[in-house]
């Protein structure tokens, strides 16, 4: 308990002082993150009203619940976004109060004055990550669901409807429409067989309307069959169908990892990997999970040009825009980043983490600049 006193105390000198600095903080954080939210939910649902009461029997509660769903898509988008402005407003304010002069008189440095901070954004950066894994992950899967559905009015429930899998086994090519999860049952939408021979050449066409995994084996429902060299055509109620996949390798082709949760997406990576697949997609996505959360993490750093310097000197406002240009480029490189891991580009591991720790780097290199100052002139370039 004694060691944890001094460790807090060397970095944490006074409670009074971190408190004061994580309330301004947290204030202007939820202040800016709320209007944020609230103007650009305003302009969505000016852009998209039109469509949503164009469905048959829309009242008002269409509306209501498109917000419900497009609002925590919006704050988990924009709470780094948000951190970054509450740590230049905060870190500005405290230098133009004089109260950075204080701290740094008092012998504080740096680091010390902004670990509160730190703790601010990494008590946001939590409560980010969980609400992604919690609210987003499925507003996510029912908006997309609704929107779908062209925003229709008593929709039945989501089962968790998954798009087009392409599929190969043996000389087989299977195409499936669209996979869906009824209770504990996974079933197949419009499953399309393409057989062909050691050559490579088509043999036959096979066409189910649905299909079924039931006491460990496969069912195709509705099948008409097509032989490519008699030309006959055959129809069939049900017809067993013999394949080795398994119903958990077709719901992890069609994961989304905007639409599961942490768990959920380790879970279909690991089905993959089973199977032999490549999940370098889905790992960059995986590690984007907490990579974008603890982006927040970055924000009182890139944000510290703000708060050292003279305010005297006049040039507090053109720190404030540098802080601002340090944050935005974070963001465009952690957008390129990500896309280029969703591709196949770049590795996992750089797609998720190369942006948070280039920008660490930067963001340290700013504030042992600012702390230092310019270089001093020799005495043989002074005298010159």
């Amino acid at each position: 308990m004694n060691i944890f006193r001094t460790v807090r105390r060397l970095m944490v000198p006074s409670r009074t002082l971190a408190r004061y600095m994580v309330r301004m903080h947290l204030g202007r954080f939820f202040g800016i993150l709320i209007g944020l939210t609230a103007i650009l939910q305003l302009l969505v649902l000016m852009a998209v009203s039109d469509e949503i009461m164009s469905a048959d029997g829309a009242t008002w509660v269409s509306l209501v619940s498109f917000v419900g769903m497009r609002a925590p898509q919006l704050i988990s988008q924009f709470t780094p976004f948000a951190a970054l402005l509450a740590s230049l407003l905060t870190l500005a304010t405290l230098n133009q109060h004089s109260e950075v002069v204080i701290m740094k008189a008092s012998g504080l440095s740096a680091h010390r004055i902004l670990l509160p901070l730190g703790i601010a954004s990494f008590i946001i950066a939590g409560a980010h990550f969980v609400f992604n894994e919690t609210v987003v992950v499925d507003a996510n899967a029912e908006l997309e669901y609704w929107e779908a559905h062209d925003y229709a009015v008593d929709l039945p429930e989501n089962t968790g409807i998954a798009g087009r899998v392409w599929l190969k086994e043996n000389n087989t090519v299977v195409l499936v429409e669209a996979v869906s999860r009824i209770r504990s049952r996974v079933v197949l939408d419009k499953v399309s067989l393409f057989e062909r021979d050691e050559v490579g050449r088509l043999t036959s066409m096979s066409r189910a309307d649905f299909a079924w995994y039931q006491d460990g084996k496969w069912t195709l429902h509705e099948v008409r069959r097509f032989d490519t060299k008699s030309h006959e055509l055959t129809i069939q109620d049900t017809q067993e169908w013999k394949i080795p996949t398994r119903p958990e390798r077709f719901l992890a082709l069609t994961v989304k990892p905007d639409h599961v949760s942490f768990p959920a997406l380790w879970r279909s990576m690991h089905e993959l990997e089973k199977d032999g697949l490549p999940t370098e997609r889905l790992m960059a996505s995986f590690l984007h999970k907490i990579a974008g959360p603890a982006s927040t993490l970055l924000m009182p750093l890139l944000a510290a040009v703000a708060a050292f310097g003279v305010t005297r000197a006049g040039n507090l406002a053109i720190r404030i825009v540098f802080g601002m240009a340090l944050g935005f480029s974070f963001f465009v490189a952690d957008n390129f980043m990500r896309a280029m891991g969703e591709f196949g580009v770049a590795p996992p591991f750089l797609a998720a983490w190369a942006p948070f720790l280039l920008f660490l780097f930067l963001g340290y290199s700013v504030v042992f600049y600012t702390e230092e100052g310019h270089p001093k002139l020799s005495k043989k370039k002074a005298a010159e």
